[in-house]
Parts: C-alpha cells; structure tokens; sequence
C-alpha cells in the first residue's frame, strides 16, 4: 500500500513519533490527513485536518468518525508510558486505558471506513511488546503486550475483508518518553520513514530503527509467529 493520494488518520500526532507520521504521509504525497490531538492542532498544510480526539473519550471518538468520510489508513500512535513498579492497580489501569482500550475503542470507531476503502490499520506498539522493562516500565509493558495480541487477533479477523493490520514495533526513539534516558534512540523521522517503507513492502510487524531492526528475521522465523499463522488458519 502506496501513501499517494490516500487518507490517513494519525491518533497522537502532535508531537514525537505521531508528529512524524503525519510530516512523513504528507511527503509522500497523502490526499488528506487527519490530525488526531486533545488538544486543537493548527498546521499550516491545507491537507490536514485537525481532530479533537482523546482516544479514553467516547464521545470524542464518536464524533470524530462522524467527521472521516473515507479513511484509507488509521495509523495508532496515541500512548503513555510511566514509570512504575506495579505495586500500584491505578497505574496499570490508566496504561491498559489509553494502550489497549483506547486503540481498541478508535480502531472499532473507523473500521469501518477503513474497511471500505480495503485499507489498512497500523498499531504503533514497542519491543516491549515482546518483552518487558519490569525494573522500569512494566505497566506500560504490560500495556504493549495486551495491545500487540489485540492487534494480531485484529488482523486474522479482518484479513478477508481485505485490510492490512501492522504492528509496529521500535526500540528506543527520542521522543517525550523517553526524555531523560541516556540509552542511544532512534530519530522520530527516521522512524517514521522505516515505517511507510516497511508498510509499502507489507511487513506485518515492522521493526524501524537500528536496536529493534535485528530482531526482524528472527520474529519471521519465531515459534509464536508460526503459531501465530496456523490459528489465523482456522478462521478460514
């Protein structure tokens, strides 16, 4: 799937990963896209649309899909991610609303429409998907991994309705999150560019920067990746 002239909606997308997402379907030529923020997003591109979307809002999620027409992308992005130890249940809780029950919330809100333009879902997870930080970040680890199986469970479901569901699934990028760290990260541009690259040759999970890059092969090759292929067989 080319980006030129399509439709793409990007949750999260004022700043870091989001931000570039957007920057980077604009070069490549995007037809409209769509700015979801929580707060009003003015960009001087005519092509794009700002939302008001907080992805734990029904409300605001209802009444932006009010507002997509037609969408040929719904790229996730929206998350948080705290520091924590898991001795407190609040913490989990607000990581698996925003991680998991938010991405889960809009991508039913715009499947839909994404559906009828054939189109494609990329969820924006983490290398913590596949293992965790417990001394840093576990909630949020924990978060990833709930939303990776939703996004895996996603694309056997919808595969022969003919959409395209990514995982996306980065090392450490200088964004917000991770503000502080001195591990070396990834540039949110860079990121961005090896994402759409890697959607365009239709790679499921997409690992786009140089510390998750290595594990590409090896994710291809894995146990839970065949099993992952022979339970989406009995769907069919």
């Amino acid at each position: 799937m080319t980006i030129k002239d399509k439709t793409v909606l990007v949750t999260g997308a004022n700043r870091g990963i989001g931000r570039a997402l957007a920057a980077e379907a604009l070069a490549r030529g995007a037809r409209r896209v769509y700015a979801g923020t929580r707060r009003p997003l003015a960009d001087p591109d005519d092509r794009v649309t700002p939302l008001s979307l907080d992805i734990t809002s029904t409300a605001q999620i209802q009444a932006a899909a009010s507002r997509v027409e037609s969408l040929d992308m719904l790229i996730n992005n929206a998350g948080i991610a705290l520091p924590d130890d898991l001795t407190d249940p609040a913490v989990l809780e607000r990581h698996l609303a925003v991680n998991l029950f938010g991405t889960y919330a809009v991508t039913r809100a715009f499947l839909p429409a994404v559906t009828r333009s054939r189109g494609a879902i990329v969820n924006i997870l983490s290398v913590n998907s596949l293992a965790p930080l417990p001394f840093i970040i576990p909630a949020y680890s924990v978060s990833k991994a709930a939303a990776f199986s939703l996004t895996q469970s996603l694309r056997a479901l919808v595969a022969g309705q003919g959409v395209r569901v990514h995982a996306v699934l980065p090392g450490p990028v200088d964004t917000d999150m991770t503000r502080g760290s001195d591990t070396p990260k990834a540039s949110p541009e860079s990121v961005a560019v090896a994402i759409f690259d890697a959607i365009e040759a239709g790679e499921e999970e997409i690992f786009p920067d140089p510390a998750s890059a290595p594990m590409a092969g090896r994710w291809r090759d894995s146990a839970a990746k065949l099993l992952e292929r022979q339970f989406a067989q009995l769907h069919r």
